[in-house]
């Protein structure tokens, strides 16, 4: 469990879209009791399955735009045509519960989150390489080619901002990836300096160039 005494973090999770991150970050949920996950405000409409405040609080574009003109959001950002944002107030209030918090975000929003919390931490995922991300993202079915062609485009951009970040994960193995997440958590949450990987470093920069 977390000390009492020790200021609570935010703990932001990026990725390209196919990267892993939901399932990664379902993850950590299940593992770490000292976790919650904050849940954005987004125009895009529900995907099957997907339930209003469970996983996003789903908004028309009118709503968002109003909710920025009233400062409420932390951070907000247009991913992929649609807009996504951080309410300040559920922050707070999870914060305040004691615990630490993920924003599920991407380098956009990381770069918001950064500027008003400079002590939060920044993680960025990454495929193994561009094949296995087409593969996954063509094994979800959510999406025609031409969209995950567009995506493999944005992805490549996204990458090459991974330098913004304190560290990067190579989810190329589910279970490694989730124990390497783990680790970074608990040691921010210690304060203990982690070395930066230079072999996830190099690949991020050959990915992000192509």
């Amino acid at each position: 469990m977390n000390k009492p005494d020790r200021p609570h973090s935010l703990f932001v999770i990026a990725a390209p879209s196919g990267g892993g991150k939901t399932s990664l970050i379902n993850g950590l949920l299940k593992r770490d009791a000292g976790l919650a996950l904050s849940i954005s405000h987004t125009t895009r409409r529900p995907r099957p399955g997907e339930t209003d405040g469970q996983h996003y609080h789903f908004v028309s574009e009118p709503e968002f735009t109003q909710m920025i003109e009233d400062g409420d959001f932390l951070e907000h950002a247009r991913v992929f045509d649609h807009l996504y944002g951080t309410n300040r107030k559920s922050i707070a209030a999870q914060l305040g519960q004691g615990r630490d918090v993920i924003l599920d975000i991407d380098w956009q929003g990381a770069h918001q989150v950064r500027a008003e919390f400079p002590g939060s931490c920044l993680i960025f995922i990454i495929p193994p390489s561009l094949e296995s991300l087409h593969e996954r993202l063509t094994r979800r079915g959510q999406d025609s080619e031409a969209v995950i062609q567009r995506r493999m485009r944005d992805a490549r951009s996204e990458i090459s901002h991974w330098a913004e970040f304190d560290h990067l994960v190579v989810n190329d193995n589910f279970d490694a990836a989730l124990e390497e997440l783990l680790a970074i958590i608990n040691d921010h949450r210690r304060q203990r300096p982690r070395k930066a990987n230079k072999d996830h470093q190099y690949l991020a920069e050959r990915l992000g160039k192509r």
